[in-house]
């Protein structure tokens, strides 16, 4: 197994349909040992019941937006493993109105709350965890073309990924001195809890296999084989890049 005596976070996880759920499935498979996170409360008790009966896997709660679950976080991340072996950062916000509307209607506050969760709460896990990083290990985040390219409806979410991008790269120079690398995973458009906020991507989800080239679905599935991939030592001269992970999607975008 890939990654047997690994350990390491994904944050976070808000259902079974979250890509963050199939790359922790993906990462157990090959032998890591995880911490899987919820945003709060409400979340904790569906992670807990994700995890249940897989010792290999424990639930942490973290809220990105308040220094004082960071400051938790490294404590009990510090005390569950000591020191860990990668990181998935899985976390992503935008107000619906600020996906629906016209994206120059967006709100000063729905832009602000946009780039602090879904950029921001990177960088802020990053420094939170950077003593706890084994020297070779491995941060993965997610983003989707709409960072380069102006999807339908994804607006505000779209300058948010693209500002993550930026950041991985900014993150991936920081800590590379001690060999850690910083990647993004940048999947197709997949079903999930987030996805549905964006009006339209519904119908884009049901006909992508008609016009990508490998004309085949993409899923959960496929982010945590490559996420597998990021985590290991394949994957050892990697750094500061996308990849993307969508039969095609991102040359041929409808």
């Amino acid at each position: 197994m890939l990654l047997e005596g690994k350990k390491g976070l994904v944050l976070n996880v808000s259902n079974n349909n979250s890509i963050g759920w199939g790359i922790v499935e993906a990462l157990h498979q090959h032998g890591a040992t995880i911490a899987v996170g919820a945003q709060n409360e409400k979340f904790l008790g569906k992670v807990e019941k994700l995890i249940e009966g897989h010792e290999s896997l424990s639930a942490i709660t973290c809220d990105f937006s308040s220094e004082e679950d960071l400051a938790r976080l490294h404590d009990e991340v510090k005390a569950r493993f000591g020191k860990i072996d990668f990181f998935v950062h899985a976390a992503a916000f935008a107000d619906r109105e600020d996906l629906q509307n016209r994206f120059i209607e967006t709100s000063r506050a729905g832009f602000n709350l946009a780039l602090e969760v879904s950029a921001y709460s990177l960088v802020a896990a990053c420094r939170t965890l950077e003593p706890l990083f084994n020297e070779d290990a491995s941060i993965v985040t997610l983003s989707y073309i709409g960072s380069t390219r102006a999807a339908a409806n994804y607006n505000i979410m779209g300058v948010a990924k693209a500002a993550l991008e930026s950041a991985v790269r900014y993150l991936a120079v920081d800590l590379g001195d001690r060999g850690i690398r910083v990647n993004t995973l940048s999947p197709g458009p997949i079903n999930t809890l987030s996805a549905r906020g964006v009006k339209g991507l519904a119908e884009k989800i049901r006909n992508v296999e008609e016009y990508v080239p490998l004309k085949r679905p993409f899923g959960q599935h496929e982010c945590g084989l490559n996420a597998v991939y990021l985590c290991s030592e394949l994957s050892s001269g990697i750094t500061g890049q996308i990849i993307y992970l969508d039969s095609g999607f991102n040359f041929v975008m409808k």
